[in-house]
């Protein structure tokens, strides 16, 4: 059977291609279903999981009518700011989509790599996945609650359901969008010289920001975006303009979707460069360690950094917030935000599934001479210091036009910044023993949980920290930075109690060879 196409061989007819093309859609739309049925199969609490997402589904609808009925609703001069910024807004949620995809390579996996080998399926089904996918996301998820919140209020009872469907709409068509120039990005990713083009783009478009910033043409640049347009169409109710508005939306959604698996095909085709080159790398030997906790050590923060996902996944989230509170002018009081932020986010490229780390490899590292405790300590510093570092570049970009801080707020941002950082430890390493999940976090677009339990675990971590934050941002405003430190002493002390409820879960042989054997398979 040839394998290329010979000299007596011809080329198919446009109509014989698009059939094929159209054939190939649907069984690729096919194949998602049947990886979403068998995905959702493997889940070990398939009740709570519809549950959690009922109640996503409900608080939806709710931001969507409920601030509507809000004293000054649609009349006030607050509404009106409102209005005023939500084409910036529609912009940020589409810089938002493009970020987190590009950030993880073309999204969320449906199926995984090493499966992929037994299992193929078609570049166009993994695309579909990942889009698909791609809102089950937080950071996705509070984006679009507060675009459609915001409109909800900004409008009139005459303009809500209008201005709603096309809000809806342009939540769907940026996500596309966004799973496209994250394709094109991959495919360039994967060219012999494409990581240091994607990070001279980066900083290119890092470099324009700046400059548009320094020289006073921020607001002005965002006032000019397409979304003002779009806007305009979708608060003025029922016209004509709106029909065209969401005609227009839906070809960009329909057209973004279609364009989105041309980009899918020809990264397929190219080797994955940046996790062949860990893969194959060499390594040289290092002096042998002062202690095996030390070494465990060594190894466990190799294992982290040498990890495409989550050096790619670390940068966005250290640069990202640091980026918008420097563009914000934010205060050393409202920065007490960023370290559980940045945290949170940290703990869900690998944390709250640690033991995933090792894969295969905790067979071999259960079989070290060492105790069970320092395993469990040197993972546990690991990830501190992996969210310690991440968090520390963003309050530097963020600081560095927040001017000198008074001692309360220092006081309060540090305290903030050690609690968060315990909290998020200490609930990311007990999960890690209460549900383990088998994971190869070697691909680029892994996760370490299920979707559905990443959506819960992003959650609760977010309410966390964020609750924690607002107390803090509060005592950074008063004289006495000694009432910060008074506040912390009982946050430090439950999440330390936690950590070692934590560790004596671990150490324990029976639940410690269930999360073993759970992740090596």
């Amino acid at each position: 059977m040839p394998t290329v196409d010979s000299s007596t061989e011809t080329s198919p007819s446009p109509s014989v291609a698009t059939a094929g093309i159209l054939a190939e859609s649907r069984r690729a739309v096919a194949d998602v279903g049947h990886l979403l049925r068998f995905r959702s199969s493997t889940l070990k609490h398939r009740s709570t999981t519809w549950w959690v997402m009922g109640v996503l589904a409900v608080a939806t609808l709710a931001l969507m009518t409920v601030p509507h009925f809000v004293e000054g609703a649609g009349n006030s001069d607050r509404a009106v700011d409102l209005v005023v910024l939500m084409p910036t807004a529609f912009a940020g949620f589409l810089a938002l989509a493009i970020a987190a995809a590009v950030a993880s390579g073309g999204g969320r996996e449906l199926l995984s790599r090493e499966h992929g080998v037994a299992f193929p399926v078609s570049p166009t089904t993994d695309y579909l996945g990942a889009l698909l996918l791609a809102p089950l996301n937080i950071a996705w998820i509070l984006q679009a609650w507060v675009l459609l919140g915001s409109m909800a209020y900004a409008t009139t009872s005459g303009q809500l359901l209008a201005a709603q469907v096309g809000t809806v709409l342009w939540l769907i068509a940026a996500t596309a969008l966004g799973q496209l120039v994250a394709w094109t990005v991959e495919w360039v990713r994967r060219s012999p010289r494409g990581s240091l083009t994607v990070r001279m783009l980066g900083l290119a478009l890092l470099g324009a920001a700046v400059m548009l910033q320094v020289a006073g043409l921020l607001v002005e640049a965002l006032e000019s975006l397409p979304t003002l347009s779009l806007v305009v169409g979708l608060v003025q109710g029922f016209t004509v303009r709106w029909v065209l508005t969401i005609a227009a939306l839906v070809a960009l959604l329909l057209g973004a979707t279609a364009l989105g698996a041309v980009p899918a095909h020809l990264a397929a085709r190219r080797p994955t460069r940046d996790e062949a080159k860990v893969e194959s790398g060499r390594y040289a030997a290092r002096a042998v360690a002062r202690s095996p906790l030390l070494a465990l050590v060594r190894t466990d923060r190799s294992s982290i950094w040498r990890a495409v996902p989550m050096r790619r996944g670390i940068a966005v989230l250290a640069i990202g917030p640091g980026l918008v509170a420097l563009a914000g002018d934010l205060d050393w009081a409202q920065m007490t935000i960023l370290p559980g932020l940045v945290a949170s986010g940290g703990a869900l490229l690998f944390g709250v599934n640690s033991w995933c780390l090792d894969g295969r490899g905790g067979l071999w590292r259960e079989s070290l001479p060492v105790p069970a405790w320092q395993v469990f300590t040197a993972r546990a510093y690991a990830l501190g210091e992996f969210l310690v570092v991440g968090s520390s570049v963003t309050l530097l970009l963020a600081g560095l036009r927040a001017g000198v801080p008074s001692v309360s707020e220092l006081t309060a941002l540090l305290c903030t910044w050690l609690i968060v950082v315990l909290q998020v430890v200490s609930s990311a390493m007990r999960w890690s023993s209460k549900r383990p999940y088998a994971v190869d976090l070697r691909s680029a677009r892994a996760t370490p949980a299920p979707p559905a339990s990443m959506v819960t675990y992003s959650a609760k971590l977010a309410v966390t920290t964020t609750m924690t934050s607002l107390v803090f941002s509060g005592l950074a405003r008063t004289d006495h930075p000694e009432v910060s430190i008074l506040a912390a002493a009982p946050f430090v002390l439950w999440s330390s109690v936690r950590m070692l409820h934590a560790r004596d879960a671990w150490v324990d042989p029976v639940s410690r060879a269930r999360v073993v054997t759970t992740v090596a398979g």
